[in-house]
């Protein structure tokens, strides 16, 4: 099997995903098309020589719909052979593009490939394309159906979080995010989003909060009260853990990860596909697999994903140097590095989607581009990146540099 290499990733800064945000005028295939073209401008990419787009995008409808990764390889000028595909896991979707792009590799079917994710959650909201799962009884009773903010909460009851934990998380998440724009950390990733004219819309993550402090999210209520409650949901929750008396309702929009707009990709490839357009790899995709988990919890599945992948790849926990998981909420994180027993400082060391937000389908490749970048500025080696995943999913993959 061929190895599946890193080459490059760029990303959009993220904006507030509602229609005062910055973004807002931007559709989602504009800014698909804007990583498509910073990635290629500034590899000197020949994009004929592309073999495959492909882009994750949680809600495809609308504007976004009809396979938005084709739309953004015609609207970034690209040679009309380069096909695209749009693909939909979630909240994984912009890693499981990279997944997919890394297993063509490495099966020797494709050279270059770009992979990630877009998302604009203030032109199409959340939720847009429906389905079945929280609609159709014969799927959500058997699924336990809820929404994730009541998920969320039933893992911080079961596992012992409070509210001051959840919340000094998130505080820490904005301190992160906040100093590591201070550094520099994101520079060389993020790529401005500009108009027509040229002039720029947006340069830098417009959602965080760096003044965030304990005493002010104290003063913020709980979010998922009234939906538990009167929605019945708490006792979908009881009913799914019964060890659970009661679920203690600790998120709210101070802990939990931003609605925001934005968009990445990952340039992919294999020894001969980089070494004809002159690329230097900068790591490679040593495994990657998902997995299903607990409907209910639904938020755990990093955990179970993370203990198949590295059985899978033959390492231990002891053989990541960084750990990048999605910050949905902050009871996932916790839960992660409870059951792990990860250290604060190996995981999500850059901040996350509590202070930067989180752009559905296109965190994945985001998050996988963040921690790249930082194995090379601390000279470490291998990371592990994962997702919770809506309906009890997870997916992981583990990085190494070359």
């Amino acid at each position: 099997m061929a190895d599946a290499y890193i080459y490059d990733h760029v990303r959009t800064p993220r904006g507030r995903g509602k229609k005062d945000g910055s973004l807002h005028e931007v559709p989602a295939v504009r800014l698909a098309a804007k990583t498509l073209e910073a990635i290629r401008d500034r590899n000197e990419i020949d994009t004929a020589a592309v073999d495959d787009v492909i882009m994750g995008c949680v809600d495809p409808v609308g504007e976004a719909g009809s396979d938005i990764a084709r739309a953004a390889v015609f609207e970034a000028g690209y040679d009309n052979s380069v096909p695209g595909m749009q693909i939909n896991r979630f909240c994984a979707s912009g890693l499981d593009a990279v997944n997919f792009g890394a297993s063509k590799i490495q099966a020797g079917m494709d050279d270059i490939v770009i992979a990630g994710g877009v998302e604009s959650m203030s032109r199409v909201g959340m939720g847009m394309s429906g389905g079945a799962w929280p609609m159709d009884p014969s799927v959500a009773v058997p699924s336990y159906f809820m929404p994730q903010g009541i998920s969320a909460d039933l893992i911080a009851t079961k596992y012992g979080f409070s509210r001051d934990d959840v919340d000094a998380y998130a505080v820490e998440s904005q301190k992160r995010s906040a100093q590591s724009w201070e550094e520099g950390r994101f520079n060389k990733s993020v790529v401005p989003v500009k108009d027509q004219n040229g002039i720029t819309i947006l340069d830098r993550d417009e959602h965080m909060r760096p003044g965030t402090d304990m005493q002010s999210l104290a003063s913020l209520d709980p979010s998922f009260v009234m939906m538990g409650e009167m929605g019945g949901f708490d006792a979908v929750a009881i009913a799914a853990h019964p060890d659970v008396e009661a679920v203690n309702h600790v998120h709210h929009a101070g802990n939990s990860s931003g609605i925001v707009d934005g968009a990445g990709v990952v340039l992919l490839g294999s020894k001969r596909g980089g070494k004809k357009m002159g690329l230097t790899p900068r790591a490679k995709i040593r495994a990657f697999t998902n997995i299903g988990s607990d409907p209910a919890l639904m938020l755990t599945g990093p955990i179970d994903v993370t203990e198949k992948l590295l059985k899978q790849a033959k390492m231990k926990l002891s053989d990541i140097d960084l750990f990048e998981l999605n910050e949905a909420f902050a009871s996932v994180v916790l839960r992660f590095m409870q059951h792990f027993e990860v250290p604060h400082d190996k995981m999500n060391v850059c901040g996350g989607a509590i202070a930067m937000g989180h752009p559905l389908g296109a965190t994945g490749a985001m998050i996988f581009g963040t921690v790249l970048d930082e194995l090379e500025r601390r000279n470490e080696q291998t990371a592990l990146v994962t997702l919770c995943i809506g309906a009890g999913m997870g997916t992981a993959t583990i990085i190494e540099r070359v």
